[in-house]
Order: C-alpha cells, then sequence, then structure tokens
C-alpha cells in the first residue's frame, strides 16, 4: 500500500519546473513506493509607469499608469515504483488574456492549459516527458539569466511588459527560447542522465525532443477536420495561407548538449544545439488579383526551412565578497533561418541573428540583476510584391533588417520563499525603414514596475 503525501512545494525550485529554465528531473524525488500530490501557484501583480511611441497616438492618449498581473495554478503528482522508476505528471493552467474591460462588466477569464505532460525515468538512464511541454531548445537555453525582477523580461507574451505595453512598441523575440511558441505544442522528450566525464569531473547530458505538428492536447485532424483545409492542425501545404498558418510547423526536431563543471568557488556550464522544422508550404499562385481591383503578391507566402542555432555558456562564483553571496554571468547567441517567435522566415529574407549578455548578484534577502539583447530579423519585410496596377513582380520597399535591442534591470527583495517584492526597468527600441507597425520606422518604450510575486 503506497502512502499518499499531500504537499505543496513552495520553493523556488517547484517555480523552475514551470519557467524557461524548466529542470529536467522531477521537482522533488520521493521514497520508493510513495506518491506526492501537490498544488503549487504563482500570483505576481505589479504598479506600473509606461511609455511609448504609441501611448499618444491618433488623437487617443493612454493613462501611462496602469498595472499587470498573473496567476497560475501548477496541479500534478510525482511518484516512485518500489523498483526505483520516478513517474509524474505536470500541469500549467493561466487565467488568459481578456479584452480591456471597465469595472465590473469585465472579469479575469478563465484558466487554460499552458503546459501539460507526463515523464518518466530515473536519474540512471534518464527520462522521457510526454505532452504539451518544453523541448531541448528551452531545457537547456544556458547564458539567459532571468532570475531578478519580474522574472520574465520580453521572454514571451506572458511577461508583465506584454500586459501592459502597446503591441506596436513591444519587441517579439527568439533570443528567449522559453516562450510559448515552442513549449505550448505537443511533443516527445528524451532527458539523458548527466554522465561524469575523468579529466575535469565535469557533466554531460543533452535533450532530444520531436514535435510532429504545432499542436497542442486535443486539437488532432478527427473533431473539426472533415477534410484537408487550412483549418486542420498539422496540414503540411495549401493553396491559401493564413497569418496562423505562417507560424506553424511540421515534423520539428530539436536536441541540445551541455557540460557543466565545478571548479573550487566556479560553476559553470556550456551548451550547444539547434531546432529545426519544416513550414507549411504555399502552393498556390504567386500573384493574385485582377487589374481593376489591384494584385497582391504572394511571394512572402514561400518559407524556407526553420532552422535556429544557439550556443550559451554562464558561471556562478560563490563568495566575492562574503561567503553567501554569488555572482552569476552568462551570455547567448542564436542565429538561422526564423523570424521572431520562432516563425518561418521567407524565402530570400535574411538570417535572423540575436545576442543577449546577463548576470545576477545575490547576497542574503536581495538580488540585482540587469540584462541587455540586440536582435536582426527579417521582420515585416517581404522580398517580392505583385505591382497595384500591372502584376508586375517588383522588390519591396521596407528595409530588409528589423533591428531591436532592449535593456531590463531589476531587483528583489526576498521576503521568503514564498513572496519576493521585485522593481525592474525596461527599456526597447524597434526600427525598419517601410515597416506599417512602426512610426516613420521606429518605436520605442520604457517601463517601470514595482510589485510583488507570492509562490506556493
Amino acid at each position: 500500500m503506497r502512502k499518499l503525501l499531500l504537499t505543496a512545494l513552495a520553493s523556488m525550485d517547484a517555480l523552475l519546473a514551470f519557467s524557461g529554465n524548466a529542470r529536467a528531473q522531477p521537482v522533488k524525488p520521493v521514497p520508493a513506493g510513495t506518491i506526492s500530490v501537490h498544488l503549487n501557484g504563482f500570483f505576481q501583480f505589479g504598479l506600473d509607469d509606461v511609455g511609448s511611441t504609441f501611448n499618444n497616438y491618433g488623437g487617443s492618449k493612454l493613462n501611462p499608469v496602469t498595472t499587470n498581473g498573473t496567476l497560475r495554478i501548477y496541479p500534478g503528482f510525482d511518484a516512485t515504483t518500489l523498483g526505483g522508476i520516478s513517474y509524474g505528471v505536470y500541469v500549467d493552467l493561466r487565467n488568459a488574456f481578456t479584452a480591456a474591460g471597465k469595472g465590473v462588466n469585465s472579469n479575469t477569464g478563465s484558466l487554460y492549459v499552458r503546459r501539460a505532460y507526463g515523464y518518466i525515468g530515473t536519474p540512471a538512464y534518464g527520462y522521457v516527458r510526454l505532452g504539451q511541454t518544453d523541448g531541448a531548445f528551452t531545457l537547456l537555453q544556458t547564458g539567459v539569466i532571468q532570475d531578478f525582477g519580474d522574472g520574465f523580461q520580453y521572454s514571451s507574451m506572458d511577461s508583465a511588459a506584454a500586459y501592459v505595453v502597446p503591441g506596436n512598441a513591444l519587441p517579439a523575440q527568439f533570443i528567449y527560447a522559453n516562450q510559448g511558441a515552442l513549449y505550448t505544442t505537443d511533443k516527445v522528450v528524451l532527458i539523458s542522465p548527466a554522465l561524469g566525464e575523468p579529466y575535469l569531473g565535469g557533466k554531460l547530458s543533452g535533450v532530444f525532443s520531436y514535435e510532429p505538428n504545432s499542436s497542442g492536447l486535443k486539437e488532432g485532424y478527427g473533431s473539426y477536420c472533415s477534410y484537408a483545409n487550412t483549418g486542420c492542425s498539422g496540414v503540411a501545404s495549401s493553396t491559401t495561407f493564413t497569418s496562423t498558418l505562417a507560424a506553424e510547423r511540421n515534423n520539428t526536431f530539436d536536441f541540445m548538449g551541455q557540460y557543466a563543471l565545478t571548479l573550487g568557488s566556479f560553476e559553470s556550464k556550456i551548451a550547444a544545439g539547434m531546432i529545426d522544422g519544416t513550414p507549411v508550404r504555399y502552393t498556390g499562385a504567386l500573384v493574385t488579383g485582377s487589374a481593376s481591383s489591384g494584385y497582391v503578391g504572394n511571394y512572402g507566402y514561400r518559407l524556407d526551412e526553420l532552422q535556429v542555432y544557439q550556443v550559451g555558456a554562464q558561471t556562478t562564483y560563490h563568495g566575492l565578497f562574503t561567503k553567501t553571496d554569488a555572482i552569476t554571468l552568462g551570455a547567448n547567441i542564436k542565429w538561422g533561418q526564423t523570424l521572431d517567435a520562432y516563425s518561418p522566415k521567407p524565402v530570400g529574407a535574411r538570417d535572423a541573428l540575436a545576442y543577449i549578455i546577463s548576470g545576477n548578484y545575490a547576497i542574503g534577502p536581495y538580488v540585482l540583476g540587469a540584462s541587455f539583447f540586440d536582435s536582426q530579423t527579417a521582420g515585416n519585410y517581404v522580398p517580392y510584391v505583385g505591382d497595384a496596377k500591372t502584376g508586375a513582380v517588383t522588390h519591396s520597399t521596407e528595409a530588409r533588417t528589423l533591428s531591436e535591442y532592449g535593456l531590463a534591470v531589476g531587483g528583489n527583495y526576498v521576503i521568503g520563499t514564498d513572496l519576493s517584492l521585485y522593481l525592474q526597468y525596461l527599456y526597447a527600441h524597434r526600427h525598419q525603414p517601410g515597416n506599417n507597425d512602426l512610426q516613420n520606422g521606429n518605436a520605442q518604450m520604457q517601463m517601470v514596475s514595482l510589485g510583488g510575486t507570492f509562490k506556493w
């Protein structure tokens, strides 16, 4: 008979298990023959001062003072058989985005599934994850330090900035691999054990994952797909196209390898890998329309293979000024055939390149940190367009490169394992002449946020 252990894990480990730095092992290994059921959570609220190019636009003006907040619930369980095999299930439920409301006429929306996966394995032989979860590119991302301030920076559309900064001013990034474009899809993930190497005494580990389609749970072919069409999950080619299809992938795999080493007071890691996926193929006409209605160039629907590489390194030094303080520094670079948010780029558009340098310093209950990223992608650039009168194919008048950079500076006062206060400043700039989403080819934003993070 197994013991039923009801637990509430309120440590940072519980949060990391569902963040972009999600750990490969269970949150809390349990004794053989037992099961540990948990219902963890995360709540964050902040008071913000926001400025951007689009706060005052078209005769309307935003109140610069606003709030951000998010709620997450993490139900699941960990178990270990008498034979030593660990298994469990993790679920990440979040409050949905809702349109701006007015007092009692609005609500916070319903909860939805962001992650949901099961795992099975042992430390000696590795683990298998099955479900809607992080893949190799996310799990072993190294050198992207986010453990300061609100903990998100510009990592995804679930970041605090995404709630309150006008969308055209907010940079959409691929330098952060911990974003929904990668972890909200169903996949199989193989996580190797940590293998020791005899020369320096370090540890080698690797992760490989495979994702057939850009589908989550219950998004198969049968329910809403009576025949192959653009609304079907996992469509591989189509004569028509939508913005949704332009962000979908087929047969995506990614793999990462990491080497970790402890030498004296230094704990260091270096990791490298790639992600590759096949875009939806557009098989329709490259120019459509008529002389009376004008012509539309569909060249932007011809997409390259999604193919991105990353290399990252970070090191933590313990005892810099006191016996208990620690400083962590990291850097990460990513490059390849992609747009922001890991959408495949149009054929003929430039490849993407981004880097980030970051770090934090922890002493007692205080954490201070900063990061800076610089990124170049094709943005809205479409290499060829159709002439509105003649249908002749011409080059785009948009600049070839969308340049984005951003700074994050933040600090925390950790009251306890379940409560932290934060102060954070964000600044970002976007530049691409001819991009209609910007103002004269430019947009900037800045944000100061003061708030608290509760975990249980």
